[in-house]
């Protein structure tokens, strides 16, 4: 039997094709320092682009797109997205910093919104693990060595030799990167990300993720310029979340590296040091709604696994 080329050549590995999307990433990071933001922002999608549609072309054992909308799990992403994003839109247009408690209370509830709307969501409601969000120590064979990587080289390009002002000038900066890191990991990629690629495979959900990690920053005040910034940017962390499957990938090194260093740049947030306070109150309640959801899995796990006898409903007579 005679084969054709398309059918003698052998389709690249998942692994091979990992390479080559982490690659893609470090190009991107390190790009940051070569080229105007809007610019940058461009060759990324158009790289990305070109990438993958020759992965396509030469990966056929890859499914980037599917149609099997999910419903509730659609209706539950718009009706959190849209929570966080009014609760934000609040806290920095309506009470500005001008009005620092109401600020912050509607700051903090869109972030807590975020991290414990999916968690209920997804633990309780569906009775799906906290892995569907990214959440847990699997996959850390692939997602350390890839973190390190990617935090190392959104360092080398943004705080490398960077002169940081006296204490009180970044240490609450740092504390809040940290705060919101967390939840545009879980939020954005864990859930967003993870529903929308349930429903219509990779490719729309890292562009419809990318495009609602830049939307959802109309809420902070931001124009059109920075959006389309923004959008590159979740490009970048659509994929880099993608190929590991765990939200470690992205926190707490990258994401809030990059967060801290654009709010030293910006210099247009003063945080007192009360403040630290506060964000850490942020973090335990998400590190809280985590362990209660841990909890609830372990709960649900042992009932599948128990014997017979004792899962049995009252109502089930079990063989004797």
């Amino acid at each position: 039997m005679v084969r054709t080329p398309q059918e003698g050549r052998r389709p690249p590995s998942r692994q091979a094709l990992g390479l080559v999307w982490a690659a893609f990433i470090l190009l991107a990071l390190f790009a940051l320092d070569l080229l105007p933001l809007r610019g940058w922002a461009a060759v990324v999608v158009a790289a990305g682009t070109a990438l993958a549609l020759g992965s396509v072309l030469f990966a056929g054992n890859v499914r980037w797109v599917r149609v099997a909308p999910d419903g509730r799990d659609l209706a539950a992403v718009a009706l959190s997205y849209i929570g966080v994003v009014v609760a934000l839109r609040i806290a920095f247009v309506v009470f500005t910093p001008e009005r620092t408690l109401g600020m912050f209370l509607f700051f903090a509830g869109g972030l807590l919104l975020g991290v414990a709307g999916p968690v209920v969501y997804t633990v309780w409601v569906h009775r799906r693990p906290l892995r569907d969000l990214g959440v847990g120590l699997h996959n850390l064979r692939a997602t350390l060595p890839l973190a390190l990587l990617l935090g190392a080289a959104q360092f080398a390009v943004t705080l490398w030799g960077y002169e940081l002002p006296a204490p009180e000038g970044w240490v609450p900066l740092l504390v809040m990167a940290l705060t919101v890191g967390l939840f545009e990991a879980l939020f954005f990629r864990g859930f967003i990300q993870g529903r929308l690629e349930a429903s219509f495979g990779t490719v729309p959900a890292v562009v419809g993720a990318a495009g609602l990690y830049a939307l959802y920053h109309v809420g902070y005040g931001m124009g059109p310029g920075e959006l389309w910034f923004l959008f590159g940017l979740g490009i970048v962390y659509a994929i880099a979340y993608r190929l590991a499957g765990n939200i470690l990938v992205l926190w707490p090194l990258l994401i809030p590296l990059g967060s801290f260093f654009n709010n030293l740049e910006a210099g247009d947030i003063e945080l007192p040091w009360a403040s630290i306070a506060g964000f850490a109150d942020v973090l335990a309640l998400m590190a809280l709604v985590l362990w209660l959801a841990r909890r609830r899995q372990r709960r649900q796990e042992a009932r599948v696994l128990s014997p017979i006898g004792k899962s049995a409903l009252p109502h089930e007579k079990v063989p004797r």
